[in-house]
């Protein structure tokens, strides 16, 4: 189901909350990671980078066919780790899916997003350190 557009506002990355930094803005696909500068493989691994990526398509497209139709949707999902996601939300254009990565960012940042939960085996310390940044008890 797509995810009906709310307002049609463009939406800038300067809506971005603080620690959200663009890493990637291409045609079709937009990464943004969060506190690079903490999640840098010094204190964690690289892989607890929580990025949210936009796409053209699914990313898991089958192979072969490196180029989405220009009929798929958009796609944004919150990564916390490479194979631990949040659910992904479609859209139909990119200023909508870019509104709404604007938004799940907002989410994340405020601690509205229980992460917890997402986990099989749960990383202590990565959840004190996400639990500081976003300010959940």
């Amino acid at each position: 189901m797509i995810h009906p557009a709310a307002e049609q506002v463009a939406v800038t990355f300067d809506e971005l909350p603080a620690g959200w930094e663009v890493w990637s803005d291409e045609a079709r696909k937009v990464v943004l990671a969060y506190r690079p500068d903490i999640f840098d493989t010094a204190e964690f691994p690289p892989a607890c980078l929580p990025t949210i990526y936009l796409t053209k398509g699914r990313r898991s497209r089958r192979p072969g066919r490196t180029d989405p139709d220009p009929a798929d949707p958009w796609y944004v999902t919150l990564f916390l780790e490479p194979d631990v996601e949040c659910p992904t939300v479609e859209y139909g254009t990119r200023d909508e899916a870019l509104a709404g990565a604007v938004e799940l960012a907002v989410r994340f940042s405020d601690g509205a997003i229980d992460y917890r939960d997402r986990y099989q085996v749960p990383r202590p310390e990565y959840f004190e350190k996400l639990d500081e940044l976003t300010g959940r008890e």
